[in-house]
């Protein structure tokens, strides 16, 4: 019974059938093929105690700040003040690119955001600057990745509250490892630039630093309001959620981009996006229950007990398997299935939570720049019209580097548990 459940569901899938309710239509007939029907008139109060998390918040209001930062122009004053930086060096405007990126994963905690604020902007600038498309592409999918390690996340955020671990904890564990991941791909972008002439170096026309800086200044300050906020306690994640939402605002008054329409539609966008996310979390509560009643979790910790890998050995299995769920699965769904079942297994081997975290959620985004699916992939190339799969193929040094750091952090926890450990959180 349970291998005609797991067909129905792969048909379901190839048909293009949405993830979520192939999932939950799966964990009910789950149910039934483990003679568990009785429990599922307790599945909605399974449900929504999954749910009633006070975490979630968060999430929702970072998204709405990310709306909000994305929509107002802030990047375009993010680009000038990384032009004004790195902008001298060859293969600048590449260099600018992944700057950016890591100036704006402290304002929008999400990838996607990222490729698409990145790819309206800089892949045209760096087309008439002589650089390929697919390049420009390329490096805008990589350095998208940065966007939810460096806190705010929303992914460590739905992490923490499927895990119980502290988010200030696990935002204060992802700034070391997303700086690690900034610098490898700045160093791959200029090895890559001298070794194809790409252009920047003496003579290029660069914003004065400056004015550049003053004009970004309400964009720097809030990843400093942000973090400042919870990492030394001042404020809940919710709250400094919430007080983000207001200063992007104030920042977005500031460059003169909000208005009526804007904050209609950001409004909407939040909506569509937490509506879409939470819909997955209650196909995935369905799913973790009826794993819960079989014991998948015990399972799988026996399994992984019976083939003697302990400690890093199973933290290398497990790296494996997110990366591949990654390539495959939204990463809120990867999460909520296989964090229950994986998470307590190596939590009980010893493995550090907030470490483990960074790990996993490293390896999920790193499947939106990986084929089949790869969601900032698909972003990327929709808007720079770039064929999907030269765009892959032309990401892959960016992502044979990306896993080259993916195993440093994992093979050095004190990468992830530098900062938690020196703030207290551990």
């Amino acid at each position: 019974m349970f291998w005609l459940v797991l067909i129905l569901s792969f048909l379901f899938l190839a048909s293009g059938t949405a993830l979520a309710y192939v999932v939950g239509a799966a964990a009910v007939l789950a149910f039934i093929a483990s003679d568990n029907v009785r429990y599922l008139a307790v599945l909605p109060q399974r449900i929504f105690s999954q749910l009633d998390v006070f975490a979630l918040m968060a999430m929702v209001l970072f998204i709405m700040t990310g709306e909000v930062m994305n929509r107002t122009g802030v990047t375009r004053y993010l680009i000038d003040f990384s032009m004004a930086i790195v902008g001298r060096l060859k293969g600048g405007l590449g260099h600018v690119n992944i700057m950016t990126s890591i100036f704006f994963a402290g304002v929008s905690g999400s990838a996607v955001a990222d490729a698409a604020a990145l790819s309206n902007t800089l892949i045209p600038a760096m087309r008439d600057q002589g650089y390929t498309n697919r390049y420009a592409g390329a490096i805008t999918a990589a350095s998208s990745v940065i966007g939810p390690i460096i806190p705010p996340s929303i992914i460590l955020i739905f992490y923490g509250a499927w895990m119980q671990v502290s988010i200030g904890g696990l935002f204060a564990a992802g700034i070391i490892p997303g700086l690690i991941l900034g610098l490898a791909l700045l160093l791959t972008n200029g090895v890559i630039a001298h070794r194809r002439n790409h252009p920047g170096g003496r003579g290029t026309k660069i914003p004065p630093f400056w004015a550049s800086m003053r004009r970004a200044a309400p964009a720097l300050l809030l990843p400093v309001i942000i973090l400042g906020g919870i990492v030394f306690g001042v404020a809940t994640p919710t709250e400094a959620a919430g007080v983000a939402v207001a200063a992007a605002l104030g920042a977005g008054l500031v460059y003169g981009g909000v208005s009526p329409r804007v904050l209609k539609e950001c409004l909407e966008r939040t909506a569509v996006l937490s509506g879409s996310i939470f819909l997955v979390m209650t196909a995935a509560a369905c799913a973790a229950y009826v794993g819960s009643l079989e014991q998948w979790p015990q399972q799988i910790a026996k399994l992984a007990n019976a083939s003697g890998l302990t400690g890093v050995y199973f933290l290398l299995l497990i790296n494996l398997i997110f990366l591949i769920a990654g390539m495959f699965m939204d990463i809120p769904m990867a999460l909520a299935l296989l964090v229950p079942l994986f998470g307590p297994a190596a939590v009980a081997q010893g493995i550090d939570p907030i470490h483990l975290g960074i790990i996993l959620c490293l390896n999920l985004t790193m499947g939106l720049i990986t084929p089949p699916l790869g969601g900032c992939l698909i972003v990327v190339s929709a808007i720079s019209g770039e064929n999907y799969w030269t765009l892959a193929k032309a990401t892959m040094p960016f992502i044979a580097v990306e896993i080259g750091v993916l195993l440093f952090i994992t093979l050095v926890p004190l990468a992830s548990l530098f900062l938690p450990k020196v703030l207290g959180f551990l």
